[in-house]
């Protein structure tokens, strides 16, 4: 059922967004602005996270009408350790967001106050078990940009209406998380970016509808898991989806992944904070996944989700080691230098945990190119990793119109079988794009979990049937697809074609006799 308040909260959320990013947007482009908005979001949600902790906390001790807020800044310096090491953070009264925009019109300096409010943030971190989530989380936002305006008075100008606008924005009470508002604010701006700026954003982020399809094919079954991993995790809406469907409390060892872009690790930390998501439960890191891989002592995970970048280049055979490497190894072969595609799929499988499943979004053409590939996808089916391969409709990825597919791989499968899935046609058109409906996901997902065969939709290929056919995992060579083309009645059309001769003939036997006519009179 839908629940229309919340309906409306939302839509109403997302236009306040919309309104702030247009009147903000101006000469700077919008992918760079985004990181002022969510960084903006950011400072106001901790702020108000803080301040409700402490404020809670007074009036369950009988001091109801406590207001950390209004603190003097050294009354308040004795709760710090404290906090850092209950919130991973501390806010000085003086330098939360409710009081900086309080004063921001009239602070000649803002920029200057803003970027030492920010500074002070990082460094109540430092030291503590917070430290690596809180470390540079501020990079991006730019407070002396010129992008903000070519001087001071113009940059602080815009840096007041940011600070409103975010203030304005209808996010509710921190403590009430039904429409987890600051979450669902990150998620449409991310959107709202990406489909405008094409490859340079849609790079980062992972369609709502297809992180729902990853999520759900990974815990079939399930109501809880011990941690999700994402080895390129971007803003890590992936990561978060697990909690949506499976529930806050599903996820019992928190959300684990890694990113080789700064600006996005920071917007992944970001969202992490955003979504509730306490700072001991993620852990998010930032380097090459392939080269320099963060999370050994944490793997493995029971549920990995992915939609790493497309046939990337990477050092593969030109790093002696690689091949040693205990992820790498056991198919006896790299990934090609120029396509690194299935160097992601064996480190996720390596990090797999027994009871685990891997849901990874794919490029076709791994599934049926010769080489390196076809080694690697035979060791996967002899080893009977291959649980499943999904075709999926074209244009679902901001910036790329191909059809993607779906790699689902398990470690305890019950059959040596792999099923495949047709779900090219399971979509609706949106503006330019293809979406995933809520029942073209159920639909999917039915198919995954019955492993039925289904005329032009489904088949469950045995072992010797994909080693016959070279180890090739392209679902079309598997499913047949529909016939499209108008069945044609011959005896039919032979009935109309000789109506057609037989009316052809009348009329030239009017003509001719028209002109028999003329030529007797002339």
């Amino acid at each position: 059922m839908v629940d229309t308040k919340k309906e409306q909260e939302r839509d109403e959320l997302h236009r306040a967004i919309w309104a702030i990013a247009d009147e903000l947007r101006g000469a700077v482009d919008g992918w760079d602005f985004k990181n002022y908005v969510l960084g903006t979001m950011f400072y106001r949600y901790i702020s108000e996270n803080l301040c409700n902790y402490i404020n809670s906390g007074e009036a369950a001790a009988g001091n109801s009408d406590f207001d950390f807020a209004k603190m003097p800044d050294e009354d308040a310096e004795e709760a710090r350790d404290g906090l850092v090491e209950e919130k991973g953070f501390f806010i000085l009264p003086s330098e939360l967001f409710c009081n900086v925009r309080a004063n921001a019109a009239n602070d000649e300096n803002l920029n200057e106050t803003l970027e030492r409010v920010f500074r002070h943030i990082e460094e109540s971190a430092k030291g503590s078990e917070a430290e690596s989530d809180f470390a540079g989380l501020f990079d991006d936002y730019d407070v002396n940009s010129n992008k903000l305006g070519s001087t001071v008075a113009k940059r602080n100008e815009k840096l007041v209406k940011l600070l409103n606008g975010v203030g304005e924005m209808k996010l509710g009470d921190v403590k009430d998380h039904s429409i987890d508002a600051f979450g669902d604010a990150y998620e449409y701006l991310m959107m709202m970016y990406a489909s405008n700026a094409g490859k340079s954003g849609g790079e980062f982020f992972t369609p709502a509808d297809v992180s729902e399809l990853l999520t759900r094919l990974g815990t079939v079954g399930k109501t809880e898991i011990n941690k999700v991993y994402d080895p390129a995790c971007g803003s890590g809406s992936l990561l978060l989806k697990a909690e949506k469907i499976l529930g806050r409390d599903a996820i019992r060892n928190g959300f684990y992944g890694q990113e080789i872009n700064i600006t996005t690790y920071n917007l992944c930390r970001i969202n992490m904070f955003l979504h509730d998501v306490g700072f001991d439960k993620f852990n998010i890191a930032c380097e090459d996944t392939l080269i320099s891989p963060q999370h050994w002592d944490d793997e493995p995970f029971e549920l990995i989700v992915s939609n790493p970048p497309y046939s990337i280049k990477w050092v593969g055979d030109d790093n002696p080691l690689l091949i040693n490497d205990p992820r790498f190894a056991p198919a006896g072969v790299l990934a090609p230098k120029s396509k690194a595609d299935m160097a992601f799929i064996m480190h996720s499988l390596s990090w797999l945990a027994s009871n685990g499943t891997a849901a990874i979004v794919c490029f076709p053409g791994i599934m049926y190119r010769g080489g390196a590939e076809q080694k690697i996808r035979k060791y996967l089916v002899d080893n009977n990793y291959v649980d499943c391969i999904i075709q999926l409709p074209s244009n679902l990825f901001f910036g790329t119109s191909i059809a993607t597919c779906i790699m689902v791989m398990k470690k305890n499968k019950t059959d040596n079988k792999t099923l495949f899935i047709d779900a090219t046609d399971e979509c609706i058109k949106v503006t330019n794009n293809n979406k995933l409906t809520p029942e073209n996901i159920d639909h999917i997902v039915d198919a995954f979990t019955k492993r039925e065969e289904v005329e032009h939709f489904t088949h469950l290929a045995t072992y010797e049937e994909i080693s016959g056919n070279d180890y090739n995992l392209s679902v079309s060579t598997y499913v047949e697809a529909k016939d499209t083309r108008e069945k044609i009645d011959i005896v039919k059309l032979n009935a109309e074609i000789k109506e057609i001769v037989a009316r052809e003939q009348v009329l030239r036997d009017e003509i001719d006799k028209i002109i028999a006519e003329i030529e007797g009179k002339v």
